[in-house]
């Protein structure tokens, strides 16, 4: 069937049709415009498990999405579609974790990894893997670059959208990113992980076409991330307790959304993290922190970078935990949606 006849043909006020993609659009990723690779990735998280199951649970929950979307007119005729989970990448990142598990409870009891040969085994092999894996999503991505889609990364944890920055930088001589997140994850090789979920935007600043990183709602941080922020005239962060108090002081959002927007360049990569939304919306995520954005306050910031007429090149959701009651899922499988609504849209 032609895809005019597929749209022509569906329902967007009827059932989730689970016909195994995403939303049950009637797209496949030949003929998408927009393609989710879901990387079901979580070995070096440091705190709670879970967001591995973050893709395959987003996928069910998102059959209860309705297509209305209030920004984008006839979004879903956009054309979204989601690849297939790699079992492998799933298999391979449980087992990385139970050795990571090990790994850190040793150094949580005052073990140091180049003191035990063990543990320098261990931490090796890890970082051998996630290396691994950033070069398999970089290639992945490229691919599909080549056919000039659209192309985004559905966490797992933090760590897993480098090799699709990576790709970019390849097809894009500066682009800048905008981080949303709980954490500023400017940390050097946490832990000993180099590709550690911590460290994404440490290793993204090595990108060289990576021109400014423009961070919103950061309230957990370390001294010596904090340190870099002040140093690195590439890193401009609105910290959730300086919005918050802006606020209280009369600023409204709109005037501080303006200010953000104003420091980004024309082309943006959108880094979600959604420990970076109020935690009543994502209880399960790995390190939840009270505070927080909500969701429709990150939607307006990102609706008016869109309305500024800046192009979003790409973009990730990571650590969507989905818990026993999918309610994670449920808000990620909604965020999603607009997300890769709005970045289509930019795109036009």
């Amino acid at each position: 069937m032609s895809l005019n006849n597929k749209i022509k043909d569906f329902d967007p006020n009827g059932l989730g049709d689970l016909n195994g993609n995403i939303y049950g659009l009637p797209f496949n990723t030949d003929e998408a415009k927009l393609v989710i690779i879901p990387v079901p990735w979580e070995v070096t998280v440091s705190y709670q498990a879970g967001t591995a199951e973050a893709p395959e649970a987003i996928l069910e929950a998102s059959y209860q999405v309705d297509l209305y979307d209030p920004f984008v007119k006839d979004a879903w005729k956009l054309g979204i579609a989601m690849r297939g989970i790699n079992p492998h990448i799933k298999s391979q990142g449980a087992d990385l974790r139970e050795n990571a598990e090990l790994y850190i409870e040793k150094l949580s009891e005052g073990n140091k990894a180049e003191q035990h040969p063990d543990m320098l085994a261990t931490l090796g092999e890890i970082n051998k893997a996630c290396l691994e894996l950033n070069h398999w999503l970089k290639n992945e991505s490229t691919i599909l670059l080549n056919q000039k889609k659209i192309v985004a990364v559905l966490g797992g944890d933090h760590s897993t959208p480098l090799g699709l920055m990576q790709a970019l930088a390849d097809i894009n001589q500066s682009f800048g990113i905008l981080h949303i997140d709980a954490h500023a994850d400017l940390r050097e090789a946490y832990e000993g992980f180099e590709f550690s979920h911590a460290s994404i935007m440490f290793n993204a600043l090595k990108i060289q076409q990576i021109s400014h990183l423009v961070q919103v709602g950061i309230r957990d941080y370390c001294e010596a991330e904090l340190k870099l922020i002040q140093s690195d005239k590439r890193i401009s962060t609105f910290f959730d307790r300086d919005i918050k108090q802006q606020q209280f002081n009369g600023k409204n959002w709109a005037e501080i959304c303006e200010n953000i927007i104003s420091l980004l360049p024309q082309n943006i990569y959108l880094s979600f993290d959604i420990d970076g939304l109020d935690p009543k919306l994502c209880p399960n995520t790995g390190t939840p922190v009270p505070g927080g954005l909500e969701l429709e306050q990150a939607l307006f910031l990102i609706e008016r970078l869109v309305q500024s007429g800046r192009k979003i090149i790409g973009f990730d959701l990571n650590e969507v935990a989905p818990g026993s009651d999918e309610w994670d899922a449920n808000v990620g499988a909604r965020l999603l949606y607009r997300l890769a609504n709005m970045c289509m849209v930019s795109n036009d």
